[in-house]
C-alpha cells in the first residue's frame, strides 16, 4: 500500500518543475556549452530516474509522454536548431528513400521467396513488395516469419535477376552516387554527430553495463533512495511450469500472476517480480535461486538498482527515437552509421556497434530486439555502410579473398571437438548432454559457411585462387579428422551391451554435406584450381592411408588363369568406418576430371600414373561390404546403432556424399585396372574367394555339410556382390562418368520412384536430393517423364509414369531399398500383364562411358566373371540343397542381359571398318578348357529354360536367347547390307514372338475354361441349398422388405386415393411385422409393446448449428423453462444415431463391461480414451460410433377409427372444457390454504361425461421398454441442459420434445442445402433415428408423471387459444412454431389417455396442425419486411385469389396493430413471402407426420420435380390456398388473431426491444475464406494478443463458425471454465458452438476440432497447392489456395453434427490423438 501511496504523491510534487521546464531553451543552454556530453549526461542523471521506474507496476503511458516532453524534444531542438516540427519536415523533403525495403517482419507475418531467382532461400519479400515483383509469376515458397528479419526487395546481391518491386525500381534520373549529406549545412552535420555520438554512446553504456548498484560515471543521480527491482531473467533451461512455480513460492503472488510473469519473461527476456528495499528482493532472490538449483543451474535473478533500471528502460527508449529521427532523412541516417562504426579509443573492434555485437550474448532478450532493429533501418539500408558492417559483422564474403573467412570459420569449429582417439579422429562417445548442447551451436558454425561458398565466383584472381585453396587445406585437415571416425567392430558371441554414439558424426556429415558439394561446385568453374585441388585431395589420402596398413599380411590370388597381390583384411574380423570423407571429394573431383575434360586435355599435369588403384577402392569396398554383411545378417549382435548408420548412409539426405561417391570411387579404381584383378579384391573381400576360386566350384558343397545360417549368409553376400558389379557397370548417370547431363539423372531417379506407385509431389520432393537452395531440380524434368492426376475431395493429385518411360526401368536401380525393389518389381510386372506383354524385366538401355571410365565394360567380359556367372548356372542345374538362390540366378540373369544389351549397342553404333571389340556372345558360348570341359554358359542357359522349378526366371531367359540370336545375326550380316541384317533379325525375332504368343494364348484359354467350370458349380451348389432351405429363405426376404423402412413406401394401400399423414382421413399405415436383429445376440426380435426392448445406439448433443443468435447469453440450467423455443434456435439439442439395434439388456451388460474395463484401465494409466464412459458415452459395439445413450424401438399407431369427427368449433369447446377440469384437478393436488378454498368454486360448465379426470391409464409397455424410455429421456434432459441427470424433474419430455423437433429442422435444412428431395433421399441411419424419435415423443408421457405433462400441454395450448389461468404466455413472435407443433401433439397423448369420448387423435392432430398453421402466418405477417420495389408481376388467375385473401388477413392484422407495421399494397409480395417463408414448417411438419404415423410418401416428394407445393399440401391434408384455413372459420379465428396480436410482447418486439426473425430463415454457413493462403497469414500476423497488451498471438486461430480470431495454446488467454482453466479455443467453443468448435490454426495451416474439454482431433485444411497437397505446418511453403469441395465437405460434416463423430473415429484410429490436452489449446 505503501508503494503505491508513494506512487501517487511524487508526480504532484514534480509536477511544478516539469511545468516549468522548456525544451526549446535547454537546447539553447546546450548550444552554448563547451562539454555538449557531461551537459547531456547530468540532464539525463536529474531526470531519468523522475520518469522512470517509480513503483512495482511501470505505467508506459505516463512515462512515455513525460521522457517525450523532458528528454527526447530538447534533443530534437538541439539537432534541428528550430522548432522539432518544422525542422524534421524540412529534412523530410530533401529525403532520398533507400531502395532497399527493409521492413522488419512481424511474428507470423507471410515471407516470401523466389526459388528461381533467390540467391539462397533467406533472401525474401514482404507480402507488399511480393505483389509488385516479377516473381509473383514465378515458382515461389511462402513461409512464416519468426519475427526480426526483414525484406530483402531491393538488394541487387539477393536475387539472381528481378530485385526491385515497383515501389523501390530505381529512378534512371537519380544520380545515385550523390552524398546525402551534401543538403545539410556543415553547422547541421557537426550537431547530428554530436547528439547521436551522445544518444548512442549513452544507449550502448547501458544495455551493456552489468554492474546492479551503480550507475556509469556521470549519471549518478543527484538523491538516491533505497529503492530495488528484485529482476528476473529468461534462460533456456527452465520450463514455464518450474518457472510459474517458483514464483508463487517466491513472491507469494496467485497462479495467474506468475504466468503472466512468466509470459513476458519469455517473450522480453527479463521481467521485475518485486519491488521494494534492498533486503525485501535480496529475499525473494534467495528463493527463486534456491528453488531452481536442484535440477540444473539456478534461474537468472538479479537486485538492481531502481535508477540503473530507469537508465536502461530510457536506454531502449532512446534506440527507438535514433531509429525514429534517422527514418525523416537519408542523411542523418549516414552519420548515424559513420557514428557507430568510428573506431572508439581502444583501437580494434572498439566502435559501438562492435561493442553492442560483443556483448550481444549479455544482453535480455527485448533489449538485443531493439538494437538489432536499430541496425537495420540505419547500417542495412545504407548501400555503402552495409558492406562496411558485413566485414565488422564477421570480419567477414570480399571475405574468402580478403579476410580468409573458410579457413578462420573451420579452424574455429575443429578447435571446439576436442575429443580424438590416438589417430587423431574425433570421438564423440563421451559426450554429455551439455557438451552435445554445445556441439549443436559449434554446428551453425558450418551454416555459415555455407553462405559464404552459395554464389560460385565467375571471375577467378590468383589471390581468390590461393585463398580458396588455402581454405581448402583446412577443409581437408577436418575431412582427416573424420576419415574413419566411429569405427566398428563385429560382436560375435554375445550382443553388444552399450548402444555406442553415432548421430554426432551423421549431424556432422549432414551438415557438411552440402558446403562439400558446393567446394566442388567452385572447383568445377577453374581448371587450375581444380587440379591442385585433386592434388592436395590424393596427398591427404595417401596420408589417411600410411597409418592403416599395420596387421594387414599382403598375399596373392590366382583365378581363370589370372593373380593378384593383396592384402589379407576380414570386415568381419577387423575395425571398419562409414565415415572416408577424404575418399569420397577425391571421387567426387575424379569426376569433375572426367566432366571438365581436363584429364584429357593436360594429362601431364596431373597425377594419374602415380595413383595406386587398390588403395583407392580399399576403403570404399570395404563400407560396401560391410552393408552387404548388414543385410546378410552377420552383424546382428552389433544393435540398432549400426543399422542406423546403415540407414544414412543410404539415406537421400547422405547418400550423394557417402554411398554414391563410395561407387563413383570404385568406377574410378576399376577403370584403371585389369577386370579380373578388381574383381578377384572384390570376392576375397566379401570372403567369397574360397568359394569360386576352387577348380571344383561348380560342384559347390557337395563335399562340405556347413551350417545352415553360414549357407544362408553366404547366399545372401553373392547377391550382393553380383548387384555391386551391376552398379558397378550400370550406374552412369553421373555426368562425367556416362555421357549424361544433370537433367538425366534427376529424370532417372523420378522415373525409378514412379515405377514403385504414382506418387505425390511432396513425396517425390523427399526422394530426391536437395541441393543448398532446398531444390531438388525436379520440376525441369518432371513432366516430359510423368503426368499429373488432380485429387477428388480427399486425397492428392498423383505424377503417374508416362507409358513410354517404363522401358528404362532398371529392376537392380542403385538408391532401391530391398522394400522398394520387390514393390516396383511387382508393380511392373503387373502393369507388363495388364499390356498382355512379356513378362521378362530385362536391363534398360545404357548410355555410353565418358572415356575415362570406358574400360568399365570389360568387366562384363573378364574371366573371373563368366567363371562366377557358370559356376551360380550350374548350381541352379542342379540345385543341391538350398546352396543357391534364386534372386541371385535373377541378379546373373541380368548381368548377363547386361552384357548383351551393351556388345548390341556397340554393333550398332559401329562405323564400317571399326571392328567391336567387345564380344559377349562368343565369350558364354565357349566351353570350359580340356580337364573338366564344363558346359558353355549358352548351353547352361538352354538347359535351364525347360527346368520345372524355374518358372518365373523363363521369360528372362527365353528374352537372353532371343537377343543372343539377333547379336549373331547382326555379326553375320555386317558384311552385307545393315538393312537386310535388320530384317533378319526382326523375322527371325518374330519367329520366336509368335511362338511365345501361341503359347500364353493357349495358357489363357485354359485358365479361362477352368474358371467357368468352377463358377458352374458353384451356382448349382447355392440352388440345391436355397431349395433345402425355403421358408428360411421366404422368411428373410419378407424382412428385408420391412427394414427398407421408406425406399419401398411408393405404393399407396388403394392406387386411386391420395396420400395423407394427418387427420381423420389418414391413410393407413401398412400393417407389416417389424422384425429386428440385435448385433450383439445375433438374435430376431419382433418390435412390440409388450416384449423386450430393442433399443437403438444414439448421439445426443448441444447443438448451435441452426442458431440466428449466438450473443443469447446462455441460461441457468437449474431454473431455465425450456417449453417453448424461441424462433432464433439460438440453442437447440440434437440426436443423431449409428442405426444399430440391439436387445436392451445386451447393451446394458455391454455398456457395464466397458465401465469396468474403464475402472481398471483409469488404476494402471490415467489417460483419457476417446469416449467418456463418466458422460455415459460409448462406442458402438459395430461401428465404434460415438454415442452416449440409446433410444427405445416402439411399434407405429393403429389405424384410425373414421366416426364423424367434430369440427373445429366444437373441438375448441372440448378442448376449453378438458383443460378446465384438468385444472380443478391439478389444483386438487396441491396443498392449499384454507382461505383459498371458497374461490375455487367450479365456474363455468362441468367437465364432459367422457372425460375421466382422475383415471390414471395402465402403461401399455413392457417393464424394459419403460426402463429404456427413462433412460433415453433423462440423457437428453441431461446432454440438453448440461445438468445432472434426474428423472423426476418435469422438463425431461420438453427436452425430448424439443430435441425431436430441432432434429427434424436441422435435417430439413441439410436436404435444402445440398438440393435433395425431401423424401427418400435419407440414409437409413437417419431415418431410423427420426421415427424412433417420433415415437418415443408420443410415448414419453408414460414415463413421467402424468399431471406435469398435462401442465406442459396447458400451457403449450394457451400460447394459442388464450387462457386467463395461465399467466406469462410468451408472445406469438417469441415462439418458434414447428417445435410448439411437435410438442403439443407429443404431449396430448396424456390428455387423450383419459378421454373415452371416440374423439380420434387424428383429429385433435389436425386441428392443432391448421391453427399453429395459421398462427406461423400471421407470424411470417408481422415480420415481412417492406416490400422489395419490383415490378407489379401479372398473375395468373389461380393466384389472384391468394392475393386478395392475404391482403384482407394482413389488413386484419393491421387494425389490430396499427401503426407497428406498415402499409402494404402488393397481394404478390405478402404472399410471395409467406409462401416461402412456410415451406420449412410445412416440410419439416410433413417428416414429423410421416414418421410419427407411417404412412407412405407420395412419389412426387421423392424428386425434385415442380409441383411440389400442392403435393405436399395434399400430404399434409391443407388446403394449397393456406388462406382458406383462415377465412373459411374467420368467426372462430378471428378472436384468436386478436388474442395474438394485442399480446404486449408483439409491439414491443416489432418497435426493437426483442430479436426478431424473419422467415425463412437462411441457412448457416462457415464463415468465407480468402482464395489465397497468405491473406489468412497476413489477417494473423496483425491480430495481437488481446490480453496481453499488444503482443504478438503465437498460434492465432480462426473460428470458423463465426470468424472470431482467437489467441490459441497460450497461457494468457487460459480462461477459467467450471473451474478448470482452459485455452481460449476451448472457451470460446461453449459460447459460440455449445461446445463443438471448428477452427484453423492459421500458422500451422490446419483444421481443428473441438468438442467438449478433451475430444479434439486434426483435420485437413480446406487449402491445396497447385499439386493437390495440404501443407500442414506449413512446411513445403508452395502457395496455397482455397478449394471449394474440400470447405464444403467440413462445412457438411458441422450441419450433420457430425463433428463429435468425426473427433471419436480420428481418436480411435490414432492414439496419440488421445494424450493430447485438447483443453488447453
Amino acid at each position: 500500500m505503501a508503494a503505491a501511496e508513494s506512487d501517487r504523491e511524487v508526480p504532484s510534487a514534480l509536477c511544478t518543475e516539469f511545468l516549468n521546464f522548456s525544451a526549446k531553451d535547454t537546447a539553447s543552454k546546450w548550444l552554448q556549452v563547451t562539454d555538449l556530453y557531461k551537459e547531456v549526461y547530468q540532464h539525463l542523471a536529474r531526470y531519468v530516474p523522475k520518469i522512470y521506474c517509480l513503483g512495482p507496476n511501470l505505467n508506459p503511458q505516463s512515462e512515455d509522454l513525460l521522457a517525450q516532453l523532458l528528454l527526447q524534444a530538447p534533443l530534437e531542438w538541439y539537432l534541428c536548431g528550430e522548432d522539432p516540427s518544422t525542422g524534421l519536415a524540412k529534412l523530410e523533403q530533401n529525403n532520398q528513400p533507400s531502395q532497399l525495403c527493409g521492413h522488419v517482419f512481424r511474428v507470423g507475418e507471410p515471407t516470401y521467396s523466389c526459388r528461381e531467382c533467390a540467391a539462397d532461400p533467406t533472401c525474401v519479400l514482404c507480402m507488399q513488395c511480393f505483389l509488385g515483383s516479377v516473381h509473383k509469376e514465378h515458382r515461389y515458397r511462402m513461409t512464416t516469419s519468426g519475427g526480426g528479419g526483414f525484406c530483402d526487395c531491393g538488394d541487387t546481391e539477393a536475387w539472381k535477376k528481378g530485385p526491385y518491386c515497383q515501389k523501390h525500381e530505381p529512378n534512371i534520373s537519380d544520380s545515385c552516387q550523390e552524398d546525402p549529406l551534401a543538403h545539410l549545412s556543415t553547422d547541421m552535420i557537426a550537431r547530428c554527430y554530436n547528439v547521436f555520438s551522445i544518444v548512442l554512446k549513452y544507449a550502448v553504456d547501458m544495455l551493456t553495463w552489468d554492474k546492479e548498484d551503480e550507475l556509469p560515471p556521470g549519471l549518478e543521480p543527484p538523491d538516491r533512495g533505497d529503492t530495488y527491482y528484485c529482476m528476473l531473467f529468461n534462460d533456456e533451461v527452465h520450463t514455464y511450469e518450474q518457472v510459474i512455480y517458483t514464483l508463487q513460492k517466491a513472491v507469494n503472488c496467485t497462479q495467474k500472476e506468475a504466468v503472466s510473469f512468466a509470459t513476458t519473461v519469455d517473450r522480453d527476456g527479463r521481467k521485475s517480480v518485486r519491488f521494494g528495499d534492498f533486503a525485501f528482493c535480496e529475499q525473494a532472490k534467495s528463493v527463486i535461486v534456491r528453488n531452481t538449483s536442484r535440477q540444473s543451474k539456478p534461474l537468472r535473478v538479479q537486485v538492481m538498482h531502481s535508477s540503473v533500471v530507469a537508465h536502461q528502460c530510457f536506454a531502449l527508449k532512446a534506440l527507438h527515437w535514433l531509429g525514429h529521427v534517422i527514418g525523416y532523412s537519408d542523411a542523418l541516417r549516414r552519420i548515424l552509421c559513420q557514428v557507430g562504426l568510428e573506431r572508439g579509443p581502444e583501437g580494434e573492434n572498439s566502435s559501438l556497434v562492435d561493442t553492442l555485437m560483443l556483448c550481444d550474448s549479455k544482453m535480455w532478450k527485448g533489449a538485443r530486439n531493439v538494437y538489432h532493429q536499430l541496425f537495420m533501418s540505419s547500417l542495412l539500408m545504407d548501400l555503402k555502410y552495409k558492406k562496411l558492417f558485413a566485414i565488422q559483422f564477421a570480419k567477414a564474403r570480399m571475405l574468402i579473398t580478403e579476410e580468409n573467412l573458410m579457413t578462420t570459420i573451420i579452424r574455429t569449429f575443429v578447435d571446439h571437438l576436442r575429443h580424438r582417439d590416438l589417430q587423431g579422429r574425433f570421438q564423440f562417445e563421451r559426450y554429455t548432454a551439455q557438451q552435445a548442447f554445445k556441439f549443436r551451436r559449434v554446428q551453425s558454425l558450418i551454416g555459415d559457411l555455407k553462405y559464404v561458398l552459395i554464389s560460385r565466383p565467375t571471375e577467378w584472381s590468383d589471390q581468390l585462387r590461393e585463398k580458396f585453396l588455402e581454405g581448402l587445406d583446412t577443409f581437408l585437415e577436418l575431412f582427416k579428422c573424420m576419415q574413419g571416425m566411429d569405427p566398428v567392430v563385429r560382436q560375435v558371441g554375445q550382443h553388444i551391451e552399450m548402444e555406442p554414439e553415432w548421430e554426432a558424426a551423421f549431424t556432422l556429415q549432414m551438415k557438411l554435406t552440402h558446403i562439400i558439394s558446393m567446394m566442388q561446385e567452385w572447383c568445377a568453374t577453374d581448371e587450375r584450381v581444380l587440379i591442385e585441388a585433386y592434388k592436395k585431395c590424393l596427398t591427404a589420402l595417401t596420408h589417411c592411408h600410411s597409418g592403416f596398413t599395420d596387421g594387414e599380411q599382403p598375399i596373392t590370388l590366382s583365378m581363370c588363369g589370372h593373380s593378384v597381390d593383396t592384402i589379407r583384411y576380414c570386415v568381419s574380423q577387423e575395425k571398419v568406418s562409414i565415415h572416408l570423407p577424404v575418399s569420397r571429394l577425391l571421387a567426387g573431383l575424379h569426376v569433375l576430371l572426367s566432366k571438365m575434360e581436363v584429364a584429357y586435355r593436360f594429362p601431364e599435369q596431373l597425377p594419374l600414373s602415380e595413383l595406386s588403384p587398390p588403395m583407392l577402392i580399399e576403403h570404399p569396398l570395404r563400407c560396401l561390404v560391410l552393408c552387404a554383411q548388414v543385410h546378410a545378417g552377420m552383424w546382428r549382435r552389433n544393435g540398432f546403432s549400426l543399422v542406423n548408420q546403415i540407414y544414412y548412409y543410404h539415406n537421400v539426405k547422405c547418400r550423394v556424399e557417402m554411398f554414391d561417391k563410395d561407387l563413383i570411387m570404385l568406377q574410378a579404381g576399376a577403370s584403371m585396372m585389369d577386370p579380373n584383378h578388381f574383381l578377384m579384391i572384390v570376392l576375397s573381400r566379401f570372403e567369397l574367394y574360397h568359394i569360386f576360386s576352387s577348380a571344383d566350384c561348380r560342384k559347390r558343397y557337395n563335399r562340405e555339410n556347413t551350417n545352415k545360417d553360414v549357407v544362408q549368409q553366404n547366399n545372401t553376400l553373392i547377391e550382393e556382390m553380383l548387384h555391386l558389379i551391376m552398379m558397378v557397370v550400370g550406374e552412369r548417370f553421373e555426368a562425367g562418368v556416362g555421357q549424361v547431363d544433370g537433367c538425366d539423372e534427376i529424370k532417372r531417379e523420378i522415373i525409378h520412384q514412379l515405377c514403385i506407385r504414382p506418387m505425390a509431389h511432396s513425396e517425390l520432393v523427399k526422394a530426391l536430393p536437395e541441393n543448398e537452395n532446398k531444390e531438388t531440380g525436379m520440376e525441369r524434368v518432371i513432366d516430359c517423364v510423368a503426368s499429373f492426376k488432380k485429387p477428388g475431395v480427399t486425397g492428392r493429385g498423383l505424377y503417374e509414369l508416362r507409358p513410354e518411360c517404363a522401358k528404362q526401368f532398371n529392376l537392380y536401380f542403385h538408391h532401391y531399398s530391398r522394400a522398394d525393389q520387390s514393390k516396383a518389381e511387382e508393380a511392373q510386372r503387373k502393369l507388363k500383364r495388364q499390356n498382355g506383354e512379356d513378362m521378362a524385366l530385362p536391363p534398360p538401355m545404357l548410355p555410353p562411358f565418358s572415356p575415362l571410365f570406358a574400360s568399365l565394360v570389360n568387366i562384363l567380359q573378364c574371366d573371373v566373371l563368366l567363371g562366377m556367372l557358370g559356376a551360380v548356372l550350374q548350381w541352379a542345374v542342379e540345385p543341391s540343397g538350398g546352396h543357391w538362390s534364386e534372386s541371385m540366378l535373377q541378379r546373373v540373369l541380368h548381368l548377363i542381359g547386361m552384357g548383351l544389351l551393351e556388345e548390341q549397342q556397340q554393333l550398332e553404333n559401329s562405323s564400317e571398318d571399326h571392328d567391336v571389340s567387345f564380344n559377349f556372345t562368343l565369350k558364354i558360348s565357349r566351353p570350359g578348357e580340356a580337364p573338366s570341359n564344363t558346359a558353355s554358359i549358352l548351353a547352361l542357359l538352354e538347359n535351364l529354360q525347360n527346368a520345372p522349378h524355374l518358372e518365373v526366371h523363363k521369360d528372362m531367359i527365353r528374352w537372353i536367347l532371343k537377343t543372343v540370336a539377333s547379336i549373331k545375326t547382326m555379326r553375320e550380316l555386317t558384311a552385307s547390307t545393315y538393312t537386310v541384317t535388320a530384317s533378319g533379325s526382326h523375322a527371325q525375332e518374330e519367329m520366336v514372338c509368335d511362338k511365345d504368343k501361341a503359347e500364353r494364348k493357349r495358357k489363357a484359354e485354359m485358365a479361362r475354361l477352368r474358371r467357368e467350370k468352377i463358377m458352374a458349380q458353384m451356382s448349382e451348389m447355392q440352388r440345391h441349398f436355397i431349395n433345402e432351405n425355403k421358408e428360411l429363405f421366404q422368411q428373410s426376404l419378407e424382412e428385408l422388405d420391412a427394414s427398407t423402412s421408406t425406399s419401398l413406401e411408393h405404393s399407396p394401400t388403394s392406387s386411386d386415393a391420395a396420400l395423407v399423414c394427418v387427420g381423420p382421413r389418414r391413410s393407413r399405415p401398412r400393417e407389416k411385422r417389424q422384425v429386428v436383429t440385435c448385433i450383439l445376440c445375433q438374435e430376431e426380435q419382433e418390435i412390440r409393446a409388450d416384449s423386450k426392448a430393442m433399443v437403438l445406439a444414439a448421439f445426443v448433443q448441444r447443438s448451435t448449428v441452426m442458431s440466428k443468435n449466438r450473443k443469447r447469453p446462455p441460461h441457468d440450467p437449474e431454473h431455465y423453462d425450456p417449453l417453448f423455443m424461441h424462433p432464433d434456435l439460438s440453442f437447440g439439442t440434437h440426436t443423431g444415431s449409428c442405426g444399430h439395434i440391439m436387445h436392451s439388456h445386451c447393451w446394458q451388460r455391454y455398456f457395464e463391461a466397458v465401465q469396468a474395463k474403464e475402472q481398471r484401465r483409469q488404476q494402471r494409466l490415467r489417460v483419457h480414451t476417446s469416449y467418456d464412459v463418466g458422460n455415459g458415452e460409448f462406442l458402438c459395439p459395430l461401428c465404434e460410433c460415438l454415442s452416449n445413450t440409446v433410444i427405445p424401438l416402439l411399434p407405429g399407431p393403429k389405424g384410425s377409427n373414421s366416426c364423424e369427427q367434430p369440427g373445429l368449433g366444437q373441438w375448441l369447446k372440448i378442448s376449453g372444457q378438458q383443460i378446465q377440469a384438468m385444472h380443478s384437478a391439478h389444483r386438487k393436488l396441491q396443498p392449499v390454504s384454507v382461505d383459498a378454498v371458497e374461490e375455487t368454486v367450479e365456474e363455468g360448465c362441468p367437465a364432459p361425461e367422457s372425460f375421466r379426470i382422475d383415471y390414471t391409464p395402465m402403461s401399455p409397455y413392457s417393464s424394459t421398454i419403460k426402463e429404456m424410455l427413462t433412460t433415453f429421456g433423462t440423457a437428453t434432459y441431461k446432454a440438453g441442459l448440461k445438468v445432472h441427470p434426474n428423472e423426476q424433474d418435469p422438463r425431461v419430455p420438453i427436452m425430448c420434445w424439443g430435441s425431436c423437433a430441432y432434429t427434424i429442422q436441422s435435417i430439413e435444412r441439410l436436404l435444402v442445402d445440398e438440393e435433395k428431395p425431401l423424401f427418400g433421399s435419407l440414409p437409413c441411419r437417419q431415418d431410423d433415428c427420426l421415427s424412433s424419435l417420433a415415437r418415443f415423443g408420443s410415448a414419453c408421457w408414460t414415463a413421467a408423471s402424468q399431471p406435469s405433462v398435462q401442465g406442459h400441454y396447458i400451457r403449450l395450448v394457451a400460447a394459442l387459444i388464450p387462457d386467463p389461468q395461465v399467466e406469462t404466455s410468451p408472445c406469438i413472435l417469441d415462439i418458434d412454431m414447428l417445435h410448439l407443433l411437435v410438442s403439443v401433439v407429443l404431449s396430448y397423448g396424456s390428455v387423450h389417455s383419459q378421454d373415452s369420448s371416440g374423439l380420434s387423435v387424428d383429429a385433435v392432430q389436425l386441428h392443432f396442425f391448421h391453427l399453429i398453421t395459421v398462427a406461423h402466418m400471421v407470424q411470417m405477417l408481422l415480420t415481412s419486411g417492406p416490400e422489395e420495389v419490383t415490378m407489379e408481376q401479372e398473375s395468373g388467375g389461380a393466384e389472384r385469389e391468394e392475393e386478395e385473401d392475404i391482403c384482407a388477413l394482413y389488413n386484419t392484422i393491421r387494425t389490430h396493430l396499427g401503426s407497428s407495421l406498415p402499409e402494404v399494397c402488393s397481394g404478390w409480395h405478402l404472399w410471395r413471402c409467406v409462401k416461402t417463408g412456410i415451406l420449412p414448417y410445412l416440410r419439416g411438419a410433413a417428416l414429423f407426420f410421416h414418421h410419427l404415423n407411417g404412412v407412405p410418401t407420395p412419389p412426387e416428394l421423392h424428386a425434385l420435380c415442380p409441383g411440389q407445393w400442392e403435393v405436399l399440401c395434399g400430404y399434409l391434408s391443407l388446403p394449397s390456398n393456406l388462406l382458406q384455413l383462415y377465412h373459411s372459420q374467420k368467426v372462430l379465428l378471428e378472436p384468436l388473431l386478436h388474442g395474438w396480436c394485442s399480446h404486449p410482447g408483439v409491439r414491443q418486439t416489432l418497435q426493437g426491444g426483442g430479436v426478431l426473425v424473419s422467415f425463412p430463415r437462411e441457412s448457416n454457413s462457415l464463415i468465407d475464406l480468402p482464395d489465397d493462403y497468405s491473406a489468412l497469414i497476413n489477417q494473423a500476423s496483425s491480430f495481437t494478443c488481446p490480453k496481453s497488451g499488444g503482443d504478438k498471438s503465437r498460434a492465432p486461430t480462426l473460428c470458423l463458425v463465426c470468424g472470431s480470431m482467437l489467441c490459441s495454446q497460450s497461457y494468457c488467454c487460459q480462461t477459467e471454465l467450471d473451474g478448470e482453466d482452459v485455452g481460449a479455443c476451448t472457451a470460446h467453443t461453449f459460447a459460440c458452438g455449445a461446445g463443438v468448435g471448428i477452427f484453423l490454426r492459421v500458422r500451422e495451416s490446419q483444421v481443428l476440432f473441438l468438442a467438449g474439454k478433451t475430444k479434439g482431433c486434426f483435420y485437413a485444411p480446406p487449402y491445396l497447392d497447385d499439386y493437390g497437397e495440404t501443407d500442414q505446418g506449413l512446411r513445403r511453403g508452395n502457395p496455397l489456395h482455397l478449394c471449394r469441395q474440400r470447405y464444403r465437405k467440413i462445412q457438411k460434416l458441422w450441419r450433420q453434427h457430425s463433428v463429435t463423430e468425426e473427433i471419436g473415429h480420428a481418436q480411435e484410429a490414432n492414439q496419440t490423438l488421445v494424450g493430447i490436452d485438447w483443453q488447453h489449446l
